[in-house]
């Protein structure tokens, strides 16, 4: 399994060791020792999520308040996406860009983000099934997005295809609105609630 770290701090990238035979495909999804050792710290798997899209579904870009936020990891079980990490953290260094994965299921790519980063995808096929697993339950009243259309954000997204946006997502504020009206989680509210992640402080 290799793991690289993105451009966004508190996002990696893993690809697992595939072996396919004549029955089938084996792999190791899922390595929570293997991400401790480059996050500092096991995460907490609490709940996992599953969204089936079709082609040109464009979901995000959703964050949780921090503490206690959501960290995210996230697979294809089935089609193809792109995988947007968004750093909406006010003061990081990195404030307002993304980075972006491609997940499939032929390397069986998977990301992790971290707690109080933004998170957004847009499928690429009929069908395509996401796979989460987060280290928090869902807090409806903690739970927010910002317009994954938002030209000041600027997700690259492939020519030709069609954004087809869920009604929430579509009438969420930009990513300025969001930070004027106190909705984003600050960068140092983040990275003081990483390290009480890696120094095992009961929360």
């Amino acid at each position: 399994m290799e793991i690289r770290p993105l451009k966004i701090a508190g996002s990696w990238e893993i690809t697992p060791r595939v072996f396919p035979d004549d029955r089938g495909v084996f792999l190791e999804s899922f390595r929570g020792d293997r991400l401790a050792e480059v996050i500092g710290y096991r995460p907490d798997i609490v709940q996992s999520n599953i969204s089936v899209s079709s082609r040109g579904t464009l979901r995000g870009i959703h964050f949780a308040d921090v503490p206690v936020g959501q960290a995210k990891y996230v697979t294809v079980l089935n089609g193809s996406l792109i995988d947007f990490i968004v750093d909406i953290r006010v003061g990081s260094p990195t404030f307002g860009q993304w980075d972006s994965v491609l997940l499939d299921t032929k390397d069986r790519r998977a990301v992790y983000l971290a707690e109080g980063l933004g998170h957004a995808f847009v499928a690429l096929e009929d069908g395509t099934t996401a796979h989460y697993l987060c280290s928090a339950a869902y807090n409806p009243g903690h739970e927010h997005g910002i317009n994954p259309l938002d030209p000041a954000v600027g997700l690259r997204l492939p020519d030709g295809l069609e954004p087809l946006l869920p009604p929430k997502d579509a009438a969420a504020p930009t990513l300025e609105a969001a930070r004027e009206s106190g909705l984003l989680p600050s960068y140092e509210a983040c990275t003081d609630f990483y390290t009480e992640l890696a120094s095992g402080v009961d929360r």
